[in-house]
């Protein structure tokens, strides 16, 4: 995480929005390729029932890897979440929103490994529930289907117990989108939604929430959702967002709300990784 102003020099200036391409005249699309790691990570079946096993074996590679295997990034995750169990303030944290400025910055990936590594301590379970209603990712993640959920519960009053998943990770559980609704924002700027966040923070006192919501510039029910939830994390992939982006994010939200910036897709220099003890590491994710 980092402070605002480290966000602005992270940023991508406003009139150059591609440094490695200064003719450019707009954003890397989203669904450029991104290095990943191929190479698949077997579960300890003896940790799991075949049941768990057998759910998690689904999760995306990165998932699985970050989570069961000890790395940067894993230390990385933990050290957020602890400063969400563990705030300055000492303010108790139910609920977290994460949300970027832009689309393809990674806030999907980093709701998903804050859920998992709150769930793998000993006394928080994690529920994640995807918000992003026009471009829902966690389902997939997970290697869940997206049929019913966020939106069956909104719209149809559903039963929540018939819309949450299980994942595989016996305290982690996540409530998909749904299918793709007509009207969007309407569904989360309601009463319906507001009421949904309070029951799901105020039913189990162990259980801290985690939102998935649209990116800021694309939905502006981001902002109303905000105001709804304890506290919020802002995801900025280096060299990508426009600086004026970022602030105008940071400026709708409020800094008092933010409770940090992950720096997403960073990539460390010579200095950083000796000290870190890691050689030509760069942190890619989507």
């Amino acid at each position: 995480m980092g402070t605002f102003s480290k966000a602005m020099d992270k940023a991508t200036p406003q009139n150059n929005p591609n440094p490695e391409n200064p003719s450019s005249p707009s954003l890397p699309p989203a669904s450029q390729p991104v290095p990943s790691n191929k190479q698949n990570v077997k579960i300890d079946s003896s940790l799991f029932s075949e049941e768990q096993t057998g759910r998690m074996e689904k999760w995306d590679e990165r998932l699985k890897k970050i989570a069961l295997d000890s790395s940067f990034v894993t230390e990385e995750i933990r050290r957020l979440r602890n400063k969400i169990l563990h705030p300055d303030n000492h303010q108790t944290i139910r609920s977290v929103l994460i949300t970027s400025a832009l689309p393809g910055e990674g806030k999907s990936f980093i709701c998903a490994n804050l859920g998992i590594s709150t769930a793998l301590g000993i006394e928080k379970n994690s529920l994640l529930v995807d918000c992003d209603l026009r471009c829902p990712t966690l389902a997939s993640l997970f290697g869940l289907n997206n049929e019913t959920g966020l939106v069956n519960h909104l719209q149809s009053r559903t039963d929540l117990a018939q819309l949450i998943k299980k994942t595989g990770q016996p305290k982690l559980s996540i409530l998909p989108s749904g299918p793709s609704p007509v009207n969007p924002s309407e569904l989360l700027d309601s009463s319906k939604m507001v009421n949904l966040i309070n029951e799901l923070t105020q039913r189990y006192q162990d259980r801290l929430l985690f939102l998935d919501s649209p990116p800021m510039q694309a939905a502006a029910e981001t902002a109303v959702l905000a105001q709804h939830v304890d506290t919020v994390i802002l995801v900025v992939r280096w060299g990508y967002s426009p600086k004026e982006q970022v602030k105008k994010a940071i400026d709708t939200i409020g800094k008092d709300k933010i409770l940090g910036i992950v720096f997403n897709a960073f990539e460390t220099n010579i200095i950083e990784e000796k000290y870190q003890k890691i050689k030509n590491y760069k942190n890619y994710y989507k």
